[in-house]
């Protein structure tokens, strides 16, 4: 104890004989962590020592290299007795290195996929009934789409040119709302169906000039049809 104190009272006179580095003043609470000779008077808190003026004291093993190798925490101990003299690389706090946020998954991207059931599977020719053959396929579709995350179900009714065109458009219509119907029947909620009659707006028959009434209804056979598109993401 008695050794260590004569320790400090030489290192004391030493700075006193050398004087006070005429640097910026520094908090009083700067700890040493490093070993070896220290260039500063270290008093028994084991801080650097200061003037009154809030300067360092300096003992006779300081020099500039040993200002800027002697440790408090992270940085050099002249960081705050002698920021004139140490690089300021070494004073400067290392810059946080960012840990790289792992990436959300992407949401699912909603797929679609369109269904052209031909009308008179669905119906009978000219009515809006579903048969048992048709509700067999739309139970099939229900199943489908249950088991995707739902965004929406489409049904287009459409009609041949037979009929006059208001007539063809409210049968189209009347098509579309039983698909929709059945399809609710089945579990599918209500709002996520849409439904929509284009009549004979949009016929994809071509040549279809037959004389005979049994040919013709045969030959516009795929424009009478209900399209259903099912959007939604597994």
């Amino acid at each position: 104890m008695i050794k260590q104190l004569k320790k400090h009272l030489i290192m004391a006179a030493a700075a006193a004989a050398l004087g006070v580095s005429a640097t910026a003043a520094i908090a009083a609470d700067v700890k040493v962590t490093g070993q070896g000779d220290i260039p500063y008077v270290i008093d028994g808190r084991n801080v650097v020592a200061t003037s009154g003026a809030g300067l360092c004291w300096r003992t006779g093993y300081w020099s500039p290299a040993a200002a800027s190798s002697v440790l408090a925490g992270e940085f050099p101990v002249g960081c705050s007795c002698d920021s004139d003299i140490v690089p300021k690389d070494k004073c400067a706090a290392p810059m946080a290195v960012a840990k790289p946020m792992a990436a959300p998954a992407p949401a699912p991207k909603p797929s679609a996929e369109k269904v052209k059931l031909a009308a008179d599977t669905l119906f009978d020719f000219d009515k809006a009934v579903l048969k048992p053959e048709g509700m067999a396929k739309l139970d099939k579709l229900a199943a489908e789409a249950g088991a995707l995350k739902l965004e929406v179900i489409l049904a287009v009714g459409h009609t041949d040119r037979l009929g006059s065109a208001s007539y063809n458009q409210k049968l189209s219509e009347k098509r579309a709302a039983a698909v929709k119907q059945y399809l609710v029947s089945k579990g599918v909620e209500a709002n996520r169906v849409y439904t929509e009659g284009k009549g004979e707006s949009q016929p994809v028959t071509k040549g279809c000039n037959q004389k005979s009434r049994k040919a013709l209804i045969e030959c516009l056979q795929p424009d009478r049809r209900v399209e259903i598109e099912v959007i939604g993401s597994k």
